[in-house]
């Protein structure tokens, strides 16, 4: 499916399912309740053009959405009619669609902030309603033949266009081909049917792993096991909601099970629930949530549905929206990692193995003893206590910290704003102005506090970016945006304190925001976020990290919130360690998961098989013939990354390559100002109007290397040392 692969990046791509199912059902669809007084105006939008935030209902949103939505296919009907007799594609079909985007993504977008920032006001029901209308209407446009052949006839009439122009045609063109707009007569119907069938095996799938995640649970009596949890786990463990006491309770859900891995002492309760773990829908247990079956059909599938759309595999079908551009690239990479990384591997084994014995552990180290040693050998090695680095990292400090370093390297003021609604007190407005205009560029909200029964929470996520509005010069929009968090709220007259990982979320979620606010490019289909590749997606965010591991910044943002005294340089040069600690096994992990993905989408071999081939490849300890971990993996089974896991580290590796040019220009005394406008005209111009690699050329002069990745996580100098 197309907008499987090409949708707009409007949420950071934590997102679960099923908020970007594309379900080509025919006809169109008007929600409950029908437009009402209120449907012949955007009731949702202040006198200042902003989001009339403190003044939204749901039936607001719902009235609104149906009314554009129903707008928004009506003016595609009518652009369509321009397609056969169309002398200049440009102005008489893209521009006029890009008009027709306008209001229903900031009213879609509007929803979107909503229901991450407030779900009291945006409920979970209600938000997949008003999305499902939305994109149902928005794809529209790419299931149009004439719009699909319009493209087509405009990319071959004309001989020279910008990058942003060929961008656009190709946008539409990719989309058509994806949606099957060149299958004709049988082969249309077929694939219609097997697009179906995926949706439903997908389902299937999720359904199962759901529930067979919930099935499992045990009980803990005793005390002792308990006693090195930390409060906030004792706490979901409780059956009684108290920390200190019992019983306490193992489930499979990850914000249980990853730290209980991590903290249980008792190698018989960890082995027990890492089983289940890696056993759910195996069948071993209960026959009729076995996924197997499910698995096999639904590789089949979508072998099928790449067939039909004139691709060998569904892999290669994938790579149409990949930077990476084929398997061969991304398995050639992956080699190159994995040299470095598995000998690394056998290594960091054989010390925590000892380390381990040294405390009494007289056992061989599997699976379900790693976490819990790799926590423990990680507090001896480096004492890295988090709730005393929090002291030195209080919000407003870092934030104001984070502003004025993007001061500096891309020539930006970042102002609050007072005159606006938003939809909590706590919530604040910028203005973004640049260099060249005394008006805002861009604006943004910052959402920073978690508020219990209100707000979305993912495990190990504590922050959302959300593209309200895109820039569009032809509808003369400025970006607009939400960066909403779950950070402590400030308590008795104290301050909000951070811990070093939510520095390090903020940065990346404001990182990324900056591809979308500060984007030059003219068409909003192809501006900040929209229309950029899978794999290159996350690259602004991670870039933005690399700079808490440079210590002169991490000095420069912390302060202690007594004394405002810096992080000392011991703790600075621990986070620096614990960046390295064991990322050669880590990296393995990752690289398998990776392959794996690959394989299952490019072969028809049997899923058991490929991963006893491929496991001791990628890992050094042996593999349990009752590891069944493929069936419960939704992220490439009943999610969207099939073909695509690889897409995470990818980026990692191409924000270590941009960072290093800063670190070049450091050590040869050049000027870092001059590297931060260079980035800031190439990635954070570009967006998606510009393919990703040559955007890198252009940056970086050359095409991307891993070493700044492997020299970032101690590889390189590990392997030479050893």
């Amino acid at each position: 499916m197309a907008s499987s692969f090409l949708r707009r990046n409007v949420i950071t791509r934590n997102l679960k399912k099923p908020f970007y199912q594309n379900k080509r059902n025919s006809g169109y669809v008007v929600l409950i309740p029908e437009i009402g007084e209120d449907g012949d105006k955007n009731t949702l939008l202040s006198d200042n053009g902003l989001p009339e935030f403190n003044d939204i209902t749901i039936e607001k949103c719902i009235a609104t959405i149906s009314k554009q939505s129903l707008e928004y296919e009506n003016g595609v009907r009518q652009i369509e009619q321009s397609g056969p007799n169309c002398k200049n594609a440009f102005v008489e079909i893209f521009q006029p669609l890009e008009k027709l985007d306008n209001q229903l993504e900031l009213t879609w977008g509007m929803a979107k902030t909503l229901y991450l920032g407030n779900s009291s006001l945006m409920p979970t029901k209600s938000y997949i309603q008003i999305h499902e209308r939305a994109h149902k209407a928005r794809s529209s446009k790419f299931n149009s033949v004439p719009i699909f052949q319009a493209a087509v006839n405009e990319k071959n009439r004309l001989k020279k266009l910008t990058d942003e122009e060929g961008r656009l045609l190709d946008k539409y063109i990719l989309e058509g081909k994806l949606n099957g707009l060149d299958v004709k007569g049988l082969k249309r119907e077929r694939l219609n049917n097997v697009l179906n069938d995926i949706q439903k095996q997908r389902g299937m799938i999720r359904d199962k792993v759901n529930i067979a995640t919930k099935i499992f649970s045990s009980i803990i009596n005793n005390e002792q096991v308990a006693k090195e949890f930390p409060e906030s786990l004792a706490k979901s463990m409780s059956v009684n909601n108290d920390a200190n006491k019992g019983p306490w309770k193992i489930t499979l859900q990850p914000h249980i099970y990853e730290p209980f891995m991590q903290y249980c002492p008792d190698r018989d309760l960890r082995w027990n629930a890492w089983q289940a773990h890696v056993q759910r829908c195996s069948g071993y247990g209960n026959k009729d949530l076995e996924t197997s079956t499910n698995i096999e059909k639904l590789r089949s599938l979508r072998l099928e549905q790449a067939t039909i759309l004139g691709y060998d595999t569904f892999v290669d079908m994938s790579m149409e929206t990949k930077m990476a551009g084929s398997m061969e690239n991304v398995l050639n990479v992956l080699d190159s990692l994995l040299e470095c990384a598995r000998p690394m591997q056998d290594i960091e084994l054989d010390s925590l193995h000892k380390f381990a014995q040294e405390r009494g552990f007289d056992k061989n180290l599997q699976l379900w003893d790693i976490p819990y040693w790799q926590r423990k050998q990680k507090w001896s090695l480096y004492n890295f206590d988090e709730n005393k680095i929090r002291e030195y990292f209080p919000l407003p400090k870092v934030v104001n910290s984070l502003f004025n370093l993007c001061s500096t390297l891309f020539k930006i003021q970042i102002f609050e704003r007072s005159d606006t609604n938003t939809w909590h007190k706590d919530v604040k407005f910028y203005d973004i102005y640049d260099e060249t205009s005394n008006r805002p560029i861009a604006g943004f909200y910052l959402d920073p506090y978690a508020r219990q029964d209100e707000k979305i929470r993912v495990y190990d996520d504590a922050g959302w970016h959300v593209s309200i509005r895109n820039k569009s010069s032809i509808s003369s929009t400025q970006p607009l945006s939400a960066l909403i968090f779950n950070f402590q709220a400030p308590d008795s007259g104290h301050q909000s304190l951070l811990s070093f990982k939510e520095v390090n979320v903020l940065f990346k979620r404001f990182g990324h925001s900056l591809r979308h606010l500060l984007t030059k490019a003219n068409y909003s289909e192809v501006a900040g976020l929209s229309n950029v590749e899978w794999d290159a997606a996350e690259v602004c965010g991670q870039v933005m990290t690399h700079w808490l591991y440079d210590p002169h910044t991490i000095q420069a943002i912390s302060g202690h919130y007594r004394t405002d005294e810096p992080l000392p340089d011991d703790i600075i040069k621990n986070i620096q360690n614990i960046r390295r600690h064991m990322s050669g096994y880590d990296l393995c992990k990752e690289l398998y998961f990776s392959r794996l993905d690959l394989e299952f989408h490019s072969k028809k071999t049997f899923w058991r098989e490929i991963v006893q081939e491929l496991w001791p490849k990628y890992n050094a300890l042996p593999f349990d013939k009752y590891d069944s971990h493929p069936l419960s993996f939704t992220k490439i089974f009943s999610e969207e990354w099939g073909a695509a896991y690889y897409c995470h580290w990818w980026s990692k590796m191409i924000a270590a390559d941009i960072y290093s040019a800063f670190d070049e220009a450091r050590a040869g005394d050049q000027d870092i100002t001059y590297i931060g406008k260079r980035y800031k005209d190439t990635f954070l111009a570009a967006g998606g109007s510009c393919h990703p690699s040559e955007v890198f050329r252009r940056f970086r002069g050359r095409d991307p290397s891993p070493h700044a990745l492997l020299n970032n996580l101690g590889l390189t100098k590990k392997i030479v040392e050893e």
